[in-house]
């Protein structure tokens, strides 16, 4: 029983041992904003800021406290509070917002310093000062735009198609154009000049020698639409194709008929040259008549036309002086 109770004890004793501390509370600041009346002003508005002052030391202190920053303060900007050990006060001040350019939206601190036990402390609240034609504080609508539409455009053998041509068009009516990289990548940046509205947001993809593709996608405000496309061939007409004989004949063609054509006749003036025209002509023309009278001469000669026509030759026999002499009897 006794060594039961000797183990019991030593097990809590390991128990406290190693059983997690406990973390203290964490120290106050010494100074801290509590809250602001209003984080978008116009200027010429007043903002109130409340916020607490603390002691952390053990003895009592006096703390300087000023306001300040980027707003002109209007009331409760300075202040010597005396502040027994951990002992905490809250203030309030008022701050009045400057000027602001034309369009634009300027952030400014509001700014509480405190010096306490020689040290300095600080703590700080942004406010915007919104200035003539800036959105109106308050009224700032959420973002209801895409960041970016983008995408690929391939073929039907999955190759990236450059150069082609795309249209966006989002929920609102809004229409954007861009045209495919090398890649057949694309992308639309919404601005504020040209948002991209949230919604159904519709891609039409067109090239020549390919089908009209489009694809319609959802997309919430701030999102990163992405779209893929794919781009069908169109297939080319059937068209009749010429043999090789058939095209040689006609290739020939030309040149068969320039041979066989007669040579053409060219129109020569007869200014001047009248007579001796004339002259070739007749002398062309007598050759030919005496060329002509020789072949029917030649022709005459040569062939006989009948028995009585051919030359007769008369033999006498004996001799010559018999035949002589007996014609001078």
């Amino acid at each position: 029983m006794t060594r039961l109770r000797a183990a019991a004890v030593l097990t809590l004793i390991g128990a406290s041992l190693v059983a997690p501390a406990t973390p203290a509370a964490a120290a106050p600041a010494p100074v801290r904003i509590l809250s602001v009346s209003a984080e978008n002003v116009k200027p010429g508005d007043k903002v109130r800021v409340r916020f607490r002052v603390t002691n952390t030391g053990q003895r009592a202190e006096t703390a300087i406290v000023v306001v300040g920053g980027g707003l002109e303060c209007a009331s409760g900007c300075r202040a010597e509070p005396s502040l027994g050990g951990g002992a905490s006060k809250d203030f309030s001040a008022t701050v009045v917002a400057p000027k602001a350019h034309p369009g634009e939206i300027t952030g400014l601190n509001i700014s509480i310093g405190v010096r306490l036990g020689g040290q300095n402390h600080f703590d700080f609240k942004m406010v915007y000062v919104h200035g003539p034609g800036a959105s109106a504080p308050g009224t700032e609508k959420p973002k209801s735009e895409v960041d970016r539409v983008s995408g690929r455009v391939r073929d039907a053998d999955g190759k990236a198609v450059g150069g082609v041509s795309l249209t966006v068009r989002d929920s609102a009516g809004h229409e954007y154009r861009t045209t495919t990289d090398r890649k057949g990548r694309f992308s639309i940046t919404s601005t504020a000049a040209k948002p991209i509205a949230d919604g159904r947001i519709t891609v039409v993809a067109s090239m020549d020698g390919y089908r009209e593709a489009r694809k319609t996608v959802r997309a919430a405000a701030g999102d990163k639409a992405s779209v893929q496309l794919v781009l069908a061939a169109v297939a080319a007409p059937a068209t009749a194709t010429a043999s090789p004989l058939a095209v040689a004949e006609e290739t020939a063609e030309p040149e068969t008929s320039a041979a066989a054509a007669p040579p053409a006749l060219q129109t020569v003036s007869d200014e001047g040259n009248g007579p001796l025209l004339f002259m070739i002509l007749g002398g062309l023309l007598v050759a030919a008549g005496v060329a002509a009278l020789l072949r029917v001469v030649v022709r005459r000669r040569s062939t006989p036309s009948s028995p009585s026509d051919a030359p007769t030759a008369v033999l006498h026999l004996g001799h010559a002086a018999d035949r002589y002499g007996n014609r001078g009897r």
